[in-house]
């Protein structure tokens, strides 16, 4: 019986000895007939490998996490997201348009990029993992290898082979598709991945918004004809919206150029900020439209082709697919013009590489068939600075609670008091019990700072623990966004924060 199912103390760790050799003979002991050493050597096997219990995560202790908060603004970031991202220490930057993720960021990045998954396998997609580096075969067989311009960084290996250093996949994954995917019936087929890319960009700025190294999420999408490819496409415009939405953004798809990806079916995913890269244009009803609900049915062919009439219905354009005339149609009430940032951007190409690179399937009719495909790009390390520039304040970031790099943070106003350390000690135990990622702010800063940090930083609530407050077994419960704060018991703090979850 396992001592540790049942609830037993284990035995202490015994040390665990190598085999006896002390003839010097490391065979083992054969039997007659086989070949190989004959010697007479026992072989003394190891005692029982008794495990540990898991060590317990340490407290999650703002005096010993690495965020390097600066106290100024950085003179080189030119917009809100750029400087706040600095300054509470969630990037540093490396070299032109490179950034490091330091621990705080890469908290938000990964509750990004688990969005990002969740959405992508509710609509069926399947993940993989493609390579950075690429051979320049591939595009050379695409005829994108002298087209795509400057913006690719092109290396050579130690045989002279010529490579190069991924900004997209699509050549890639239909090489992975055309050697292993023969039939129809293995039809439709959507793979992503999320993998760091890299464009050469002429003028990288704006912080990870506009860098040359930046994580992208890349889908792509096989169809045996044209009605299955649209509603692959139906699929990633309905999940776009879905995983936008979770993440605090409303973000509206315009009709938008192709570029070098190619094709004639294409959409942005913007939201509106003063911060945008660009002019865009649209309908105000978009600001009011319904997002696709977690029951939303990925299968459902005319269901997915509503919600993408709905969500074309009025007009929408990136200032590239801008036309004046039906601009001015609109209402003028109704128009909205503004700067947006691109989170997202999907396309239908058809057999633009399929063709070019030889991947078909065997149809029902038995006969070959070029497969319809599409791509769809969402960016993650542009997507942070996205939240931030859609939600902050003069004190700092407001992270929407799906995103935030911690769910609470428990400030003790006086470390080194009993009363303050066992509450916060209940606080922070409790509610890691109940799934909640806590901060302690067990620094000896002054109280000023204290709250300043917890505002910049944007952590949803604040738990403020005083030692005359708790000396009446209370806690004040501060809520970032709004700014109220509410006075409990620490039992109550805990409830509500369980109960709001």
């Amino acid at each position: 019986m396992n001592a540790e199912l049942e609830g037993f103390p284990l035995a202490a760790p015994q040390e665990i000895k190598s085999p006896d050799f002390s003839n010097g003979n490391r065979c083992l002991r054969l039997s007659e007939g086989e070949g190989g050493c004959r010697s007479t050597t026992s072989f003394r096997p190891n005692p029982p490998i008794v495990r540990e219990r898991p060590v317990p995560e340490p407290v999650m202790r703002l005096s010993r996490y690495f965020m390097p908060i600066l106290k100024e603004n950085p003179k080189e970031a030119e917009i809100v997201s750029h400087r706040l991202m600095l300054r509470t220490g969630m990037i540093r930057q490396q070299s032109a348009g490179i950034y490091s993720w330091l621990p705080l960021g890469k908290r938000v990045l990964d509750k990004v990029n688990a969005i990002i998954r969740e959405e992508q396998n509710r609509s069926g997609a399947v993940e993989l993992l493609m390579p950075t580096l690429q051979s320049a075969e591939l595009w050379q067989e695409s005829g994108r290898y002298d087209a795509y311009g400057k913006e690719m960084l092109r290396i050579k290996d130690r045989q002279d082979r010529p490579m190069l250093y991924g900004p997209t996949n699509e050549e890639m994954i239909t090489d992975i598709f055309r050697s292993s995917v023969k039939s129809y019936r293995n039809l439709p087929l959507n793979l992503y991945h999320i993998q760091l890319k890299f464009r050469d960009e002429i003028r990288p700025r704006f912080g990870t918004m506009r860098s040359r190294e930046f994580l992208m999420k890349d889908a792509y999408s096989f169809d045996l004809d044209r009605e299955g490819a649209e509603h692959a496409y139906n699929k990633m415009f309905a999940a776009y919206l879905r995983t936008f939405d979770r993440m605090g953004l409303r973000a509206i798809p315009m009709r938008a150029d192709t570029g070098p990806i190619g094709g004639n079916l294409s959409h942005e995913f913007i939201i509106l900020a003063d911060t945008g890269e660009s002019e865009v244009y649209c309908h105000k009803d978009f600001l009011g439209f319904d997002i696709p609900g977690k029951d939303t049915n990925f299968d459902d062919v005319a269901g997915l082709k509503a919600i993408f009439d709905k969500w074309t219905s009025r007009y929408a354009a990136t200032s590239e697919m801008h036309d004046e005339a039906a601009f001015d149609a609109i209402s003028e009430g109704e128009k909205v013009s503004a700067r947006g940032i691109e989170v997202g951007h999907i396309f239908y190409f058809g057999t633009k590489y399929s063709e070019a690179m030889g991947a078909k399937v065997l149809g029902p009719d038995g006969k070959e068939h070029i497969v319809h495909m599409g791509s769809y790009g969402i960016g993650p390390t542009r997507l942070v600075p996205a939240i931030i520039e859609a939600s902050h304040d003069e004190n700092g970031i407001i992270w929407p609670k799906s995103v935030a790099p911690f769910d609470a943070v428990v400030i003790n106003m006086k470390t080194g008091d009993a009363a303050c350390d066992a509450a916060c000690g209940t606080l922070y135990s409790d509610l890691g019990k109940a799934g909640f990622d806590v901060l302690l702010d067990d620094t000896d800063d002054r109280a000023g700072a204290k709250f300043a940090t917890a505002d910049l930083i944007g952590v949803p609530v604040q738990i403020i623990v005083g030692p005359r407050s708790i000396a009446n077994g209370e806690v004040e419960v501060k809520d970032r966004k709004t700014g109220e704060r509410e006075t409990m018991t620490v039992e109550a703090a805990i409830n509500k924060l369980v109960a709001t979850r």
